[in-house]
């Protein structure tokens, strides 16, 4: 009997191999925005199979690791086509703070104060973004309410302001936290403002055509380009 299963296990052995073999690696590309900085390889039988997937790298890995105070800022990219040399080419798609990140923002005798808004850019894109803004001590409920009221009225307008390309450079730079502490002065001075997570409704412009070879990065963002990236799945 065990004679004549070995051919059958040898012919599934053969054929797995032959699957793997037959699979393609595809280099993938941050848009313009990240100056089509590399972020990793994907794999598949054909190069339509990886449209659509997504992958996941930090700020920290994005700049080279120049930048170490943002290993708690992940940003998640698409990808969308191959483009003419082969390299798979993605949009941004949004950013996430870690959660233990955001944990320890409200320790104990703290209010946390969380929303989502929706806004769109002076381009026509549209975000959700998610705030969290941490108080030194516990608000009441009134004071809260106003908090989130200002907060919302001052994410919608300066989003009107700017483009996509800038409005996400305001929110990884820290420039549009700096703008809602400011802005929230005048009724509570918060410990803390963080955007703990967006997500990017549309497609971005990209500022800068893609380059020839994955080597060559076109700076737009004034950040610096990614080694490597992890992928991860799709989220619910």
């Amino acid at each position: 009997m065990a004679e004549k299963e070995a051919p059958r296990k040898a012919t599934l052995a053969r054929t797995v191999k032959d699957k793997w073999r037959s699979k393609q690696w595809f280099k993938v590309r941050a848009p313009g925005l990240f100056q089509h900085a590399e972020l990793g390889e994907t794999t598949a039988t054909e190069p339509e199979q990886i449209i659509g997937r997504t992958l996941e790298t930090t700020l920290e890995e994005l700049t080279g690791g120049a930048d170490v105070a943002k290993a708690h800022v992940k940003l998640r990219f698409q990808i969308e086509r191959i483009g003419g040399d082969g390299v798979a080419e993605t949009k941004f798609i949004g950013h996430a703070l870690t959660s233990d990140y955001v944990r320890r923002l409200a320790r104990r005798k703290r209010s946390k104060i969380e929303l989502s808004v929706d806004v769109t850019t002076r381009d026509g894109v549209q975000f959700i973004l998610k705030p969290v803004a941490v108080g030194e001590e516990r608000l009441q409920t009134r004071l809260r309410a106003e908090l989130r009221h200002k907060m919302r009225s001052i994410l919608i307008e300066e989003a009107k302001l700017r483009s996509g390309a800038e409005f996400v450079r305001e929110i990884l730079g820290g420039d549009l936290v700096k703008l809602l502490a400011h802005g929230m002065k005048a009724l509570y001075p918060l410990k803390k403002i963080e955007i703990r997570a967006s997500v990017v409704l549309g497609t971005i412009v990209d500022e800068a055509p893609a380059p020839e070879s994955p080597a060559s990065a076109i700076p737009s963002a004034g950040l610096e380009p990614i080694a490597a990236a992890g992928e991860a799945p799709p989220e619910a």
